[in-house]
């Protein structure tokens, strides 16, 4: 059994991913957080799993081989999870959800740019197939009747995201892993190169090998251990309806989102993405800015959001918003994971900058981390998402004005 002592920092989906997957392979494992697990990103999150806003590439192939994993997870999971005695939302917090997602153009330019994407997606093996206006209709009835193109995807799905997070450390916990929250990273200690402890308040934790899965905070964690990475905050907020009869019945969005997804703009940007969950409220997004960690709410942002959802789904005027929330995604400027070895400092790794798609890819990352560690062949290559490329190390990032407060 191999028991390589493994600190990973973070205890968000990602953190919460690499855990168990490293603990079921037998190593010993600690999980640090500063706050508490799924407490931070991953609890202000929609829950996606994409694979239709993804062009040819790194990151798509890091999102098939995630939603091939996903099931197995969860059935791996489910099999050493005693037997629940109902089976209510409680029961199942993952609350795993193959709805499937149908893209939507409503201009013409938008399907011009639409349709050609989807044929290269199919390309590279997604399941991306063209609707016509009746099996539009039919499979979303409150859709709007401006639309100039749809795209179904039967593979997206979506799952409750802290009870996913939980799900995992709970299964990294079975397999022998421990949690510390309320445990902040200090600094580096070293010794010839290599990192040998993390400096925290209580003292020096120890491991052979550490794994910074800090999120959006995972520059600032690399920075206190001396090899700072270009990954920064990038906010995103949404709207939660009161709970509706049936009406919206896939993930549902505007193509315009794909766009806004792979854009490195810092100002606000804005496109139309709702679906339901299972308790029967509607999610409304999304957003895209840069403001640092400013975590206030701005009014003109939920009224951007609401408008542009409005256009997909008409019938929604009028329905009362319960709550809104926002979350920070970790921005990489190349719009690529950070998976890998540090060369700079040895025993240092990271699993990060997943910007929104971190749900998704959690479980793909955690299996090439552990493949990785192990020296096994990767189910897919890794080169893209080293660590010293230079969008990462910074030496080519755009220069960017972030938004004041």
């Amino acid at each position: 059994m191999n028991r390589t002592r493994v600190v990973i920092v973070g205890a968000g989906i990602i953190g919460a991913a690499c855990a168990r997957e490293l603990a079921v392979a037998g190593f010993d494992v600690l999980v640090l957080d500063r706050a508490g697990a799924a407490a931070a990103t991953t609890s202000h999150g929609e829950g996606n799993i994409l694979l239709s806003d993804k062009g040819p590439g790194p990151e798509l192939e890091l999102a098939q081989l995630s939603r091939r994993l996903w099931p197995e997870v969860l059935a791996a999971i489910a099999r050493r999870t005693p037997s629940p005695q109902d089976t209510d939302t409680e029961a199942d917090p993952v609350e795993w959800d193959p709805k499937g997602g149908i893209v939507v153009a409503t201009t013409p330019e938008g399907a011009e740019a639409l349709l050609p994407f989807a044929a290269a997606q199919r390309a590279a093996g997604v399941r991306a197939e063209p609707m016509d206006s009746a099996a539009l209709t039919e499979a979303e009835p409150f859709l709007t009747e401006r639309r100039t193109a749809a795209v179904y995807y039967p593979d997206d799905a979506q799952v409750q995201p802290a009870g996913a997070a939980t799900a995992l450390l709970t299964d990294a916990r079975r397999a022998g892993a421990r949690l510390r929250t309320g445990c902040e990273v200090l600094g580096a200690v070293t010794r010839g190169g290599r990192l040998t402890a993390l400096r925290t308040a209580d003292g020096p934790v120890e491991a052979d090998v550490f794994v910074n899965a800090a999120g959006p905070w995972a520059g600032e964690v690399a920075r206190r251990l001396g090899v700072p990475l270009d990954i920064r905050p990038r906010r995103g907020e949404v709207l939660v309806t009161t709970p509706l009869p049936p009406t919206v019945f896939h993930k549902v969005y505007d193509a315009d989102y794909v766009g806004a997804v792979g854009s490195g703009a810092g100002d606000l940007q804005t496109s139309a993405v709702v679906e339901s969950t299972r308790a029967g409220s509607v999610l409304l997004g999304s957003s895209r800015r840069r403001v640092g960690f400013d975590d206030r709410m701005r009014p003109e942002v939920l009224s951007a959001i609401a408008a542009k959802a409005l256009k997909l789904f008409p019938s929604l005027a009028g329905v009362h918003v319960t709550r809104s929330y926002g979350g920070f995604r970790p921005y990489v400027p190349d719009h690529l994971p950070v998976i890998g070895a540090d060369p700079r400092l040895t025993g240092l790794w990271h699993a990060t900058g997943h910007e929104g798609a971190g749900i998704g890819l959690s479980v793909g990352t955690a299996r090439l981390v552990r493949e990785l560690l192990t020296g096994s062949r990767t189910a897919i290559g890794t080169g893209p998402f080293r660590v010293d490329r230079p969008a990462v190390l910074g030496t080519d990032s755009p220069t960017v004005t972030e938004e004041g407060p």
